[in-house]
């Protein structure tokens, strides 16, 4: 089969390595780079800072297609010149129109990583884990009009280890969509599978994070709240936590839920250590959060994080 392959970073090199392993034909790579940057920009990324799915195009010599959009008459055409088979979609901003959708000879396949119709939306990785979830999941499905709406082809259930950020659990799962790509390239190939439609009820859709959503509120939410919540932004975006005129960003990596019968205010730091850049707050549930290694939010504050901790905390 001929495939052409629209994506972003992890997710898109991945499709290629598992559309490759099944031994169809790549004829095209449009990135979602050229989307959202210009040309200049984009070109000055990919010199200083070249990315892993860049160097597979590279390697295998694929085809770049360099249109700006998914929707555009010169992607249209890159499609019909190519008499593509399957159009398969990775990590991916655009929503694409129907006459777009409906090109390829067989289908226009989404990977979608969550258990759908569970966590729709574009960053379930986040949002599987700040909402405590144990398992998450990979759905390959037909595209239709809607976000990660359309039929399922192929699903497989993902762990969410207790200490897991977004990072983890985007590896396991970017790794997983490599090994479904040929198990359902194959089967679309010899019309073997049967789609499944969604059941509407079970749907779940979760938009863009907001900015307010990365400042830590140990008032409201309980330990084990915040620490998903600076797990769940890791390696996106930093949480913040609020200490008088400063704030500190704390490590994902070293967090700890400790049992507390102090009697101090909710949402006060009640111990400390310079030595670790360690700080420990009390949150709602009675519990603290011990978080070691923070940093002051800075570049010119971080360097001081230590001498802040010792003399200026109080407590």
């Amino acid at each position: 089969m001929k495939v052409i392959i629209l994506g972003s970073g992890e997710m898109l090199s991945n499709l290629i390595e598992g559309t490759i392993d099944a031994g169809h034909t790549i004829v095209g790579i449009l990135r979602y780079e050229r989307s959202c940057l210009s040309p200049f920009r984009l070109a000055l990324k990919d010199f200083f800072n070249t990315s892993n799915d860049l160097t597979l195009i590279k390697k295998y010599k694929l085809h770049e297609i360099t249109c700006k959009s998914a929707n555009s008459e010169e992607f249209k055409k890159e499609v019909l010149r190519h008499n593509a088979d399957i159009i398969l979609v990775g990590t991916w901003g655009e929503k694409l129109k129907k006459e777009i959708i409906d090109l390829p000879a067989i289908a226009s396949v989404n990977v979608h990583p969550s258990y759908l119709p569970k966590y729709r939306g574009p960053n379930p990785y986040l949002q599987t884990i700040l909402h405590r979830e144990t398992k998450s999941g990979l759905t390959f499905h037909l595209m239709d009009e809607n976000f990660d709406n359309g039929a399922i082809l192929a699903q497989k259930k993902i762990d969410i280890l207790p200490n897991d950020t977004s990072k983890e659990l985007k590896e396991r799962t970017v790794f997983q969509a490599r090994l479904m790509c040929a198990e359902v390239l194959k089967k679309l190939e010899y019309g073997l599978v049967i789609p499944v439609a969604q059941n509407e009820k079970d749907a779940v859709y979760f938009p863009n994070i907001k900015p307010e959503d990365m400042m830590l509120d140990f008032e409201r939410e309980s330990a084990e709240e915040i620490h998903a919540r600076i797990r769940a932004f890791h390696p996106w975006l930093p949480c913040y936590i609020t200490y008088k005129n400063k704030f500190f960003i704390p490590n994902p990596y070293k967090l700890k839920i400790i049992n507390c019968d102090s009697q101090g205010k909710i949402g006060s730091i009640i111990s400390s250590d310079y030595k670790t850049n360690s700080i420990t707050v009390l949150c709602k549930n009675e519990k603290a959060l011990k978080m070691d290694g923070v940093k002051l939010y800075g570049i010119f504050n971080r360097p001081f994080t230590r001498l802040f901790i010792k003399y200026y905390l109080d407590f």
